[in-house]
Parts: C-alpha cells; structure tokens; sequence
C-alpha cells in the first residue's frame, strides 16, 4: 500500500511540481521543459491514469484520500497530504477538488504516425484517421480545453496543432476539457503551413473555415463526402494566416443569421465537427 505523507512546509522540495500554478508564463516554460503536466480534479486524474500517463505523485486534502483510494493503492508514485490552507500557498489559488496529481508527459509522435495510428472513426479503415481537426495559433488555454472536448464528443480522430499554439496540457486546457486531452490523438505540427503538404499526401483533403469569397458553405463541404478531411481553424482574432488559406483546398464557411460573421473557435469547431461526422445526412 502506498505510503501516505503528510507535509507542513510549503517550502518543501517535495512540492515542486505544484508551485505558483496560476503563473501561466512561469507554467507554460516550466512544464514542457520539465517533463510534467498537472491534472486536477478525481475525474481528470482518473482519466490521466487510464490513458496510461504515468504520475509522478499526487496532492490530497484529508477528505479526498478515501475517495481516490483505489487511484492512490495503484500507483507507486508518492501522495502528499496538506492541508488546503498549506494547498493554496503552494499553488497560488484555493484548490476547490481538493485533488492535484502531476503527471508524466509522453513523447509527441510525427504527424504521419498518428495518422496512420490513430483510433479511426466508425466505417474507417482499422488504425488511420479519417477525420482530424488541425488549430493554427490558438492562444487561449480554454478555448484549446473545449475543442479538444468537441473532438472527442463527435468523433474526430485526432488533432494537430501549430507550433504558436497553446499548450493542451496545461492546466486549464485539461481543466475545460474534461480529460479529453488525454483521450484524443495529437501532436504538434513543426514546419507550418509546410505540413499542410504532409496531410495532402496522407490523402486528406485541407478545408479551411473563413469567410473568403470562395468559401462553400459547410453544408457543401459535407455533402461532397471526403474519404478524409482535415478541418482547418484559425486562431481568436485574426483567423487563418494567408498561408495556410493559399495551402488549403477548400475555403468553408458556416452560414449564420442577425449579422453574426463568426463564431468563437471553439463553438464553430463543434458545429463543423457535427456537420462533417461520418454517416451525416
């Protein structure tokens, strides 16, 4: 049975993975560089473990130790009791769940292995990805979080990011996302619009939600029924980068009512990935 210790100092070394969480620019240099990403909350930890992430230890309040037991009797990593007083010190904010566990990032596999490895899609050929969503320069964590959720809820089967793109590790992203950060296939992209290359000779066809005066609407893109289709997403502000809508083959647009010309990334990814999911009428 794991060994249960409980921790007075906020200065001690043990809690290193924990501190000034709500730093975003000290987390976002530290965690990748370190090798560790925080999950919060039972469900997230559960769904970090299940994904086969390996802890590097977790931090309770008392009453939580019960409740993530059997979390706590699989894994050999340490557990650290506090206090929430001595938790908020550490980390920087009251940490409501009750339940932290710094985790073990993994190596991002190429583009072209996790096409050709991802889970596929309902009615695609076993082990390549069908359908994949692709965020070019996404620099809010939250709005990572909730495409990230889209994808999972509606059968994307992976998800590739540009490099300027926010972390989906980070706490917030996870946070917002339910876990499904975890759950969902990605990796970076490196050499960007370039990749859009790569996934053309994957055979996927590129199409880019703007509102150029070549977008077909959505409900045309989905009709032509691409074999795989790899939707394009700019970033909050500006949207795409010319580059990547010289790249794309197809311009798409999501037709809308009262003067609305757009819709939060997040939110336009959900209605995209509805649109497009196989066996759509």
């Amino acid at each position: 049975m794991t060994e249960l210790l409980t921790l007075h100092d906020p200065a001690d070394p043990r809690l290193h993975d924990y501190t000034d969480l709500t730093d975003v620019q000290l987390r976002r240099r530290r965690e990748p560089a370190e090798g560790l990403f925080i999950a919060e909350g039972e469900k997230v930890i559960r769904r970090a473990v299940q994904a086969g992430y390996a802890m590097r230890s977790m931090l309770l309040s008392a009453k939580w130790v019960d409740v993530m037991r059997d979390v706590i009797d699989a894994t050999p990593a340490p557990v650290y009791l506090v206090d929430p007083a001595l938790a908020e010190q550490v980390t920087g904010y009251h940490v409501h769940r009750g339940a932290l566990a710094a985790m073990q990032r993994a190596p991002l596999p190429t583009v072209s292995d996790l096409l050709r490895a991802a889970p596929a899609s309902a009615g695609a050929e076993q082990g390549r990805a069908r359908r994949v969503a692709v965020f070019e320069d996404i620099v809010d964590h939250a709005n990572v979080g909730a495409a990230f959720r889209n994808a999972a809820a509606l059968g994307v089967d992976a998800v590739l990011l540009t490099p300027r793109c926010a972390d989906p590790l980070y706490r917030r992203s996870v946070k917002v996302s339910m876990g499904a950060v975890l759950q969902v296939p990605w990796t970076r992209l490196e050499s960007w619009p370039a990749d859009i290359g790569t996934l053309r000779a994957e055979g996927f066809t590129v199409a880019a939600f703007c509102l150029s005066d070549r977008a077909v609407t959505l409900d045309e893109l989905a009709a032509k029924r691409h074999g795989k289709l790899a939707l394009l997403f700019g970033t909050e502000g500006a949207g795409l980068t010319p580059g990547a809508l010289a790249a794309a083959d197809e311009h798409v647009r999501i037709p809308m009512d009262a003067g609305v010309d757009s819709l939060n990334v997040a939110a336009a990814s959900a209605v995209a990935f509805y649109a497009t999911r196989p066996g759509a009428a």
